[in-house]
């Protein structure tokens, strides 16, 4: 059950929690603070242990349905592309530092939360009803069918306009992931893996601080960035911890299970390059296996569409994860069409207020 902690509570208690886990990056956290201060939007980023508190209060009439593997801190910035193993490029959810086993309407709450907030902030010209009925029709959609992986080929031209729209200019990723810090002491472990995650025949090998996310910022993170046949290549390594939903229950930490079945699932046409290995989650980083910001978009998009998509996307994740895909859809029948807008509207209160309390205790 949730604290009545404030937010500035909740954020210290869960940090000094984190330090117990992980040998924190200070900087990291500073920058992350700060960013919780900006925008509304990424506040909510930045605080899936909030949200984990405040679910189970705020939606206690949806927080108890049947509980799965789920992505946990899922949002509208929580999508990218990757390529599988015979090269094609995909679209999906490419984050699952939260992942855990939730109630299974915890994700389309989230998703569609981040959306309200999205539409405040002028970054999508939609209603908010809108914007929920498109997440659900996609989400209700996914499960009906049965699923199926975004492979931007022959099929979802639109989304392939989309996001090779916004794919990074080579020279520019580039020239930013090698301006990162060099790091020096690198943990013996962490060397192993990436030096294992890389092919033969690299060059110029540099270990670099990459500052990136917000959720996962303080967390030790390590990139690799070297040569091979003329041009830069990229892995990252990156802590696991206990999601956010457990860090104050005696709950067994099962994060490093769940996040192996969730990002190698067929359904999602998975990346060869992101595994996890001990309490590591490895994934390759490049132009075309990046996430997308809303900022990037480009502005003639179909905005329900993409919102369609991302619920069918969520949907995915569920199916790979679930026990039994037919008593997933009678929890769903039992929902209706406009418990979403309820929820994520009740949730977007909710995380205003909090956003709000933090901006002025950093204002003060």
């Amino acid at each position: 059950m949730v604290s009545p902690d404030s937010i500035v509570t909740a954020s210290s208690d869960y940090e000094q929690w984190l330090a117990t886990q992980v040998s924190v990056n200070r900087a990291d956290l500073s920058a992350k603070h700060t960013a919780m201060a900006g925008d509304p939007f990424s506040f909510m980023r930045a605080t899936y242990y909030r949200w984990a508190q405040l679910w189970p209060v705020v939606c206690k009439e949806w927080s108890g349905a049947p509980r799965l593997p789920s992505v946990g801190d899922l949002h509208m910035e929580n999508f990218g592309t990757w390529r599988d193993a015979e090269g094609r490029l995909v679209w999906g959810i490419n984050d699952f530092d939260e992942c855990g086993i939730l109630s299974f309407a915890n994700d389309p709450v989230r998703l569609a939360t981040s959306a309200l907030l999205a539409i405040r902030q002028d970054h999508l010209d939609l209603t908010p009803r809108k914007a929920c009925e498109a997440i659900w029709q996609g989400y209700t959609k996914s499960l009906k069918t049965g699923g199926r992986a975004f492979i931007l080929e022959e099929d979802h031209a639109w989304l392939r306009k989309l996001s090779v729209g916004v794919l990074r200019n080579p020279t520019a990723f580039w020239a930013k992931m090698a301006g990162g810090k060099t790091v020096a002491d690198v943990p013996a472990d962490v060397l192993k893996i990436l030096h294992g995650a890389l092919p033969k025949g690299i060059s110029n090998l540099r270990i670099v601080h990459r500052q990136a996310g917000l959720g996962s910022l303080g967390r030790p993170r390590y990139t690799a960035i070297c040569d091979l046949d003329g041009a830069k290549i990229a892995r990252e390594a990156k802590a696991i911890v206990s999601n956010g939903a457990e860090w104050r229950s005696a709950a067994p930490d099962t994060q490093p299970g769940h996040m192996a079945k969730l990002i190698a699932h067929p359904l999602r046409g998975p990346d060869p390059f992101n595994f996890v290995t001990g309490r590591w989650v490895v994934r390759r980083l490049s132009p075309h296996c990046s996430r997308i910001e809303l900022a990037d978009l480009p502005e003639e998009r179909d905005e329900e569409a993409l919102l369609y998509a991302m619920g069918w996307e969520t949907a995915n994740v569920h199916l790979g994860a679930a026990r039994s895909r037919k008593s997933l859809e009678i929890a769903v029948g039992k929902l209706g069409d406009k418990w979403l807008a309820k929820a994520a509207s009740a949730m977007t209160e909710a995380t205003l207020a909090d956003w709000k309390a933090w901006k002025k205790r950093k204002q003060g």
